[in-house]
């Protein structure tokens, strides 16, 4: 896996993913959403997005991100997260 790809990817989709709604990322909780898509280099990637309440239901949310190319990285993915509040603004 090309890791400068996959960080990047990683990145644009965690970017895109985390615009949307408050509302809407809270009526993902407790379902994994899974992309799949190929990189420039050719290489097939999938993303997993999971959304949980950070402390406690009706406060932050914490969304994570990972992604592999279903090789041994499927094991240890890449990852990244954020942290998004209930007025939408990501910390």
């Amino acid at each position: 896996m090309d890791t400068a790809e996959a960080k990047s990817i990683l990145a644009k989709e965690l970017s895109e993913f985390t615009a949307r709604s408050y509302n809407k990322l809270v009526a993902s909780i407790p379902h994994t959403e899974v992309k799949n898509l190929v990189g420039e280099s050719g290489t097939h990637y999938q993303i997993e997005f999971s959304v949980f309440w950070d402390a406690k239901p009706e406060g932050n949310l914490l969304i994570l991100a990972s992604i592999d190319d279903g090789g041994w990285r499927a094991f240890k993915p890449l990852s990244d997260s954020l942290i998004m509040k209930p007025d939408g603004t990501l910390l």
